[in-house]
């Protein structure tokens, strides 16, 4: 017998320090995604943990650490509680939509903007325009660019308050990195905004699942990707669901004051 693709060849980065928890180091394990069977290896390999960037996929690969947890969101079983009803609501006047994964200025600006308020001397504050066009046009799988607009006045797109960019897999939605407008007053929490409207447009085109990338226990930036249930978690036993009494637990001890509240739909989920 034959198989349908070449089994890939895997490598591992040089240890390097660990940019979620202050004192540890980091070691990935990647591989690349190319020709035809890019996209079924990259679901295969989201299934089992992987994130992808650009035509890389990788995952944590830590000899003394596995902090990094992989989690997704089922999401026909998601229900908005009434603090996350109520910022759907603050927010349904925004105009949603799927674009082709091309970079813009406009989209460069507001990430820019975005990385200067929660993010600063990271390194990301180092991209230019070109490693932004690289990060969002260097895909070989179905990725998009989803755009969240407030609406037009004068039939012109209004002013671009928040981006995704997501790849759509053969069980969910992967939110690969997301950034949005942190000096809006009137609009408070746009990052679980972009969350629940992926949650909700997965469960409206059928797909199970949204990867929200890694959960890392003791990081106080990453407990956001907590606060949506039903959440499941990849672990030596397979993705299994978290415990309410760990959740809570989880959520109390990542607690920071620099966490936006938690209050929380793509227009449409992306086409062929």
């Amino acid at each position: 017998m034959t198989a349908p693709f070449r089994f890939p060849r895997f490598f591992v980065t040089n240890p390097s320090p660990c940019p979620y928890l202050p004192g540890r180091n980091e070691r990935k394990v990647f591989t690349e995604l190319s020709g035809e069977n890019a996209t079924e290896l990259n679901d295969a390999l989201g299934r089992i943990g992987f994130r992808r960037s650009q035509n890389v996929a990788y995952r944590p690969s830590c000899a003394d650490c596995s902090a990094c947890v992989s989690v997704r969101v089922a999401a026909a079983e998601f229900r908005p509680n009434a603090t996350q009803r109520k910022l759907l609501r603050k927010n349904e006047d925004l105009v949603v939509t799927a674009c082709k994964p091309w970079s813009t200025e406009e989209q460069f600006a507001l990430l820019q903007r975005y990385l200067s308020a929660r993010h600063p001397g990271g390194g990301m504050t180092e991209m230019d325009e070109m490693d932004f066009a690289d990060m969002v046009e260097q895909t070989p799988v179905d990725s998009h660019v989803i755009e969240y607009r407030e609406p037009d006045e004068d039939g012109r797109p209004g002013r671009l308050v928040g981006a995704c960019l997501t790849d759509r897999q053969g069980d969910g939605l992967s939110m690969i990195y997301s950034f949005f407008d942190t000096e809006l007053e009137h609009r408070k929490g746009l990052g679980n905004f972009i969350i629940m409207e992926h949650i909700l447009s997965a469960a409206r085109a059928g797909l199970p699942y949204v990867y929200l990338g890694y959960w890392v226990e003791g990081s106080a930036r990453m407990q956001y990707k907590i606060r949506y249930r039903p959440l499941e978690k990849l672990t030596r036993a397979g993705w299994t669901r978290f415990d309410p009494q760990e959740r809570v637990t989880a959520i109390h001890n990542g607690v920071s004051r620099d966490e936006p509240p938690l209050r929380g739909e793509l227009a449409r989920v992306f086409r062929k």
